[in-house]
């Protein structure tokens, strides 16, 4: 019996990711994560941005070594750049002053590969993924489309043995993803692609029943595997056969399940940490989307897939705002639905005086930061405060960026509300011209 066609391809272990913080609690990314991946198999990671998917590529990859656990590679530990892996990017990240051929030809140059066999392999490539005929094109000469599809060349070029791609089509219009999504599904069933599995970070859910034979449903804070689905369905696959419908329908009700808790929470004290992270999500989406759901044909209630395909919004996009709702006690995410409550019918029944009231209530009453911004504020003898003091205690809880995207979250929701002031280049939160709140 040949074993090494058991083994799996790859192994993830108890995987962690930790970056320390001085005078805080370690930032932990990845938290316990354990995944195979098997020859023949496309896998999906698929999660909320934030969870940690691209960071656990780059682990896979080898460019990342985790603070705790291991990968075992083709059977060994992973020490440094893995051997036979290769990385489709997000953003192409092609050489603008090289050629198509050039850019496809760096892999095997780095390896040393003689020129002669470099440029026939690049051709083949070339031709495989449909671009033919355009080797001495710049990028600038191309879509993005066709950029993305010299990744893949420059990819597949090293024939890996593991092709990892971080959310490769998120950056192409709709038609122009689902062409490449379909021709490399084509590609791959007709076994034409010179790997032997592939890893796929994406936030699309469709994208990912679409593609994978498993995917990993990631949760977040810190990132980890909530939940292994299989996908049952041959390919091609069609999107619009009610079982595909429901296993996506399954996942959104996957994304938006609440952690259980043992026992409820205690009411915090006034002086309570408030380094909760926010989605910086506009004022006008959130009223836009109570608007939607309250009209016709929901009448307060939608299904998460059928709201998101009317508004054209991707989980990644729908999520964040019906989660700053849910917050705001403006709405309520329940298994892949999402529903108004009764405060949310107010907001939009009201005029503007009455929904800037609603929201500046609920700010208070719901988010820490908020309430203590305005605390802050009222006690103080000049109404003013620097926004520096509450950067820093978000950045003891949080990376940096989230950090930034908490403050500039609070700071546009409180303008709205009229909470407070900030002034942007003094980078400080006053009263000026704000009433007082009773």
């Amino acid at each position: 019996m040949d074993l090494a066609i058991t083994e799996p391809l790859l192994e993830v272990r108890g995987c962690r990711q930790a970056y320390h913080k001085d005078s805080a609690a370690d930032l932990v990314v990845l938290d316990d994560v354990n995944m195979t991946l098997q020859t023949g198999e496309i896998v999906g990671l698929l999660g909320r941005s934030g969870s940690g998917k691209s960071t656990l590529l780059r682990i896979v990859s080898g460019l990342l070594a985790p603070t705790a656990g291991e990968v075992i590679w083709r059977g060994q530990a992973l020490r440094g750049p893995a051997p036979g892996v290769a990385m489709v990017f997000q953003s192409f990240a092609l050489f603008p002053w090289l050629t198509v051929q050039e850019n496809v030809e760096l892999g095997l140059e780095a390896q040393g590969v003689p020129r002669a066999e470099r440029e026939q392999r690049a051709e083949e490539a070339i031709d495989l993924i449909g671009l033919g005929g355009y080797e001495s094109a710049y990028p600038k000469e191309l879509s993005g489309g066709m950029r993305q599809r010299v990744g893949l060349a420059r990819a597949l070029v090293v024939h890996p043995d593991l092709l990892l791609m971080d959310e490769p089509f998120s950056a192409l219009d709709v038609l122009t993803a689902e062409t490449l999504r379909t021709d490399l599904i084509d590609l791959w069933m007709e076994h034409r692609l010179p790997v032997k599995s592939i890893l796929i970070v994406t936030h699309n859910i469709e994208e990912a029943v679409l593609l994978c034979d498993r995917v990993l449903v990631f949760a977040t804070n810190p990132g980890r595997v909530a939940q292994e689905i299989r996908i049952p369905f041959a390919h091609p696959r069609n999107r619009l056969d009610p079982a595909f419908r429901q296993l996506v329908d399954d996942i959104y009700a996957v994304m938006t399940r609440r952690a259980p808790t043992p026992a409820p929470a205690p009411v915090a004290p006034a002086d309570a940490p408030f380094a909760a992270e926010l989605h910086h999500v506009s004022t006008n989406l959130l009223a836009g989307l109570m608007e939607a759901l309250a009209g016709a044909p929901y009448d307060g209630r939608a299904d998460l897939p059928a709201l998101a395909a009317s508004l054209q919004l991707e989980a990644d996009e729908l999520l964040p705002i019906g989660e700053t709702l849910q917050l705001l006690r403006f709405g309520e995410l329940e298994e892949g639905d999402i529903r108004l409550t009764e405060t949310g019918r107010q907001f939009v029944q009201g005029d503007t005086e009455d929904r800037k009231k609603l929201f500046a209530a609920a700010l208070l009453a719901h988010v820490k930061l908020a309430a203590a911004i305005r605390r802050t504020l009222d006690e103080r003898w000049n109404h003013r405060a620097s926004a520096v003091r509450f950067r820093d205690e978000l950045e003891d809880h949080m990376s940096p960026d989230y950090a930034e995207e908490t403050l500039r979250a609070i700071i546009a929701w409180g303008r709205y509300a009229e909470l407070y002031s900030f002034d942007e280049e003094a980078q400080q939160f006053s009263l000026e011209d704000i009433e007082t709140v009773a």
